[in-house]
C-alpha cells in the first residue's frame, strides 16, 4: 500500500499541476485583454498617429529640447524641426535611433536624459505614446555607446570562444545597460553567415561560416539581449554574409541557389525565431533564387511575407535596414521606397533620407488606395505590442540610479575582460616564440596600424597594446605606421627596432599589394623576432607567411586587444578557434588554416 507520504507528495503534483494551468489560462486571458487593449488604441488613432508609429527616425542632439546650436542646424536642414521634441511633434513618429555621430550617446547620463526627455516630449502629446528607442550596439566594430559603459568582444569573437554561455552572457550585459539608458531596442546580434573572406561590410561582425555555430551564439544572444528587457534584432535578413559588395554604397546581388540558402544562410534566423526574437531587420540586398523581380529584399514581398512569415512562421517586428543606404535607393526613389517596404511587410520603416517625404508618401498611399488602412494597422498593432511587451507602457523612464547601478560596473567590465581572453586566437606560433618572456623578450617595439577607434574606446590599438604589455612588466616603444604605411614610415620602424628583443605589429586588413606587408617583410629582414596581431580580419595570416607567430583579435577594440596583449606576455593562454577558414593567399580554393585552427601554449 503507499504510504502517507507517497500519497502526499501525489497529491501536491496533482494539485501543483492544476495551479500551473490556472496560472497559464489566467496568463493566456490576460494576453488577450492586453491585446483588444492594443487593438482598441490602434482603432482610435488618427492615421497620420498611425502612419508616424512606422517610422524610426535619426536626431541630432544631446537634449530632446535643448541641443546645441549645431545640432539645431543639422536638424532643420535634413528634417526640418529644430529638435527630437518638435520632431515628435510633427510627425509622431515610434521610434528613434542613436548615433555617435549624431551626438546622442555622450555618455550614460545624458544619454538616459535624452532617453527620459524624449518619452516626456511624446507622452505630452494628446493620446501620446511611448516612443521606442533603439541603437545599433553589436559591440567589437560595431558599437554606439562607448566607455565608461561595457564595451564587449564583437560576434567573430565570440564564435571564436565558442561559448553559447559567454554569448549569452555578453548579451545579457549589453542588453541590462543599455535598458538602464532608456534603449529598449537593439539591432544585435548579426545573424549573417560570413562565407566571403571579401565580405567589406559583415565580416567580424559575424560570428563565423558555420551555419549551425552561428545558429547556437545567435540564440544564446537573443536570449542574454531579450532577458534583460531589450528587444534583439536579428540582422540582415534574408543573409548578407556572401557578398563583395556594401549595400550603403552599392547594391548587392546574392547567388546563392535556394538550396544553399535553405542549408547555409536560414538556419540563424530560424534559431532566432524558435529563440523568441522579437524583431529582424531586412537586407537591402537582392537574391534572385529567393524572389527574380529585382527588387532588394526589403523591398520583396515574396521574402518579407512569403518566406519569412509564411514559411518560417514569424509574426515578430520586421524593420528596415536604414532607407539611406544605396541599396534600397538604387531602384526607386525615396517616395516609393516607403511604401513599397510597407506592401512587402515591413512594419518598421528606418531613417529614412527625408522623413518629410517618407511620411507624406506612405499618407498619400492611404488616401489613394495603394496601400491599406488595415495594412497600416497590421504594422501598428505588432509595433505597440513591442512597445507592450517591453514595459513601455508602464515605465517609460529611466534613473540615475539605475544608470550608476548597472552601466559600465566593475563586475560587467571584469566579465568582459575574461570572455575577451578566451576568444584571442593564436594562429602561428613557430619555435614557441609566445608567450613573450620579460627575461628574454623585455624590450619591445609596437608599431602597425591604428585605425580609428570604434565608438567609445581609448585607442588606438597600438597605444592599447603597448600599455597593457607596460603594465604586464615589458618596456615598450610605440610607433603608428597607419594602414597603409609610407616609405618614411617604414624606414623609421626598422630603425626603432634596432636593439629590440621583439616587434609587435598590429595588421588592419592585409592585401598582397599593401605597403603594411611590406612593413612586416622590412621588420622579418632585421632578425628581430616579429610577432603580428591582426586587430580585424583573421585573414591577414594568409599575407604574412613568413611571421613566426600571430594572434587574431577580431577587433581593435579595448577589450579585445587587452586581452591580445595578455597572450602575448603569457598572462593567459590563447584559447579561441577560428570560425572562419582562411584560404591560402595564392589559391584561394585552397585552405590555409581550417574552421577549428587555434593553438595554445604547452602547460
Amino acid at each position: 500500500m503507499p504510504t502517507r507520504r507517497t500519497v502526499l507528495a501525489a497529491t501536491a503534483g496533482v494539485t501543483a499541476a492544476l495551479t500551473l494551468g490556472t496560472d497559464a489560462q489566467a496568463a493566456d486571458a490576460d494576453a488577450e485583454a492586453d491585446d483588444r487593449r492594443l487593438r482598441a488604441l490602434v482603432a482610435r488613432m488618427t492615421l497620420e498617429e498611425k502612419v508616424g508609429q512606422l517610422f524610426v527616425m535619426r536626431v541630432y542632439g544631446h537634449s530632446a529640447t535643448a541641443p546645441d546650436q549645431a545640432d539645431i542646424d543639422a536638424n532643420l536642414l535634413e528634417l526640418g524641426v529644430r529638435t527630437a521634441a518638435e520632431l515628435l511633434a510633427k510627425y509622431r513618429v515610434g521610434g528613434i535611433i542613436y548615433f555617435s555621430w549624431a551626438h546622442n550617446t555622450r555618455d550614460p547620463h545624458q544619454i538616459a536624459d535624452l532617453s527620459n526627455g524624449i518619452q516626456r516630449a511624446s507622452l505630452g502629446l494628446p493620446r501620446g505614446l511611448p516612443v521606442l528607442v533603439s541603437t545599433d550596439q553589436e559591440h567589437g566594430i560595431v558599437a554606439r555607446v562607448g566607455r565608461p559603459a561595457t564595451l564587449l568582444p564583437g560576434a567573430m569573437a565570440l564564435g571564436a570562444g565558442g561559448s553559447g554561455a559567454d554569448a549569452r552572457e555578453a548579451g545579457r550585459i549589453g542588453g541590462a545597460e543599455l535598458r538602464a539608458i532608456g534603449v529598449r531596442q537593439d539591432y544585435a546580434p548579426v545573424a549573417d553567415v560570413n562565407v566571403n573572406p571579401a565580405n567589406p561590410v559583415i565580416g567580424v561582425r559575424s560570428f563565423g561560416a558555420d551555419p549551425k555555430a552561428v545558429s547556437a551564439l545567435v540564440a544564446a544572444q537573443v536570449k542574454g539581449y531579450q532577458g534583460a528587457g531589450v528587444a534583439a534584432t536579428a540582422k540582415h535578413f534574408p543573409g548578407h554574409g556572401d557578398t563583395a559588395v556594401d549595400s550603403h554604397y552599392g547594391f548587392p546581388v546574392i547567388e546563392h541557389t535556394r538550396e544553399q540558402w535553405t542549408a547555409l544562410d536560414a538556419p540563424p534566423f530560424r534559431a532566432a525565431i524558435r529563440a523568441g526574437i522579437d524583431s529582424i531587420m531586412t537586407a537591402h540586398i537582392m537574391v534572385p533564387a529567393l524572389d527574380p523581380a529585382g527588387d532588394p529584399a526589403t523591398l520583396s514581398r515574396p521574402i518579407l511575407t512569403g518566406i519569412l512569415r509564411g514559411e518560417l512562421g514569424y509574426d515578430g517586428v520586421v524593420v528596415t535596414d536604414s532607407l539611406t543606404m544605396q541599396g534600397v535607393r538604387e531602384k526607386y526613389g525615396d517616395d516609393q521606397v516607403p511604401v513599397l517596404a510597407l506592401r512587402a511587410g515591413a512594419d518598421q520603416l528606418l531613417n529614412p533620407p527625408s522623413i518629410d517625404v517618407a511620411w507624406n508618401a506612405v499618407l498619400s498611399a492611404v488616401r489613394a488606395g495603394r496601400l491599406t488602412e488595415a495594412r497600416l494597422d497590421e504594422s501598428v498593432l505588432r509595433v505597440l505590442r513591442l512597445k507592450a511587451k517591453l514595459g513601455l507602457f508602464e515605465r517609460p523612464y529611466v534613473s540615475d540610479a539605475d544608470v550608476d547601478r548597472v552601466v559600465g560596473t566593475g563586475r560587467h567590465l571584469d566579465a568582459a575582460d575574461r570572455i575577451a581572453e578566451r576568444t584571442t586566437t593564436l594562429l602561428v606560433n613557430e619555435g614557441s616564440l609566445l608567450p613573450l618572456s620579460r627575461r628574454t623578450h623585455r624590450n619591445v617595439l609596437v608599431v602597425g596600424a591604428d585605425p580609428a577607434s570604434p565608438s567609445g574606446t581609448t585607442g588606438p590599438p597600438t597605444a592599447v597594446l603597448a600599455a597593457e604589455l607596460t603594465s604586464l612588466g615589458f618596456t615598450t616603444t610605440r610607433l603608428s605606421t597607419g594602414t597603409a604605411p609610407t616609405q618614411a614610415l617604414i624606414d623609421q620602424a626598422v630603425a626603432a627596432a634596432a636593439g629590440k628583443d621583439a616587434v609587435v605589429v598590429a595588421t588592419y586588413n592585409v592585401t598582397a599589394a599593401g605597403t603594411q606587408r611590406t612593413l612586416v617583410a622590412r621588420l622579418l629582414a632585421t632578425g628581430v623576432p616579429v610577432v603580428a596581431v591582426a586587430v580585424r580580419n583573421p585573414y591577414d595570416v594568409a599575407q604574412l607567411p613568413e611571421v613566426k607567430a600571430c594572434l587574431a583579435s577580431y577587433s581593435w577594440t579595448d577589450v579585445e586587444v587587452r586581452a591580445a596583449a595578455r597572450v602575448l606576455a603569457g598572462r593567459v593562454a590563447p584559447r579561441g578557434k577560428l570560425p572562419v577558414p582562411v584560404q591560402q593567399a595564392d589559391d584561394p580554393a585552397r585552405e590555409l588554416y581550417p574552421i577549428g585552427h587555434g593553438l595554445t601554449y604547452a602547460p
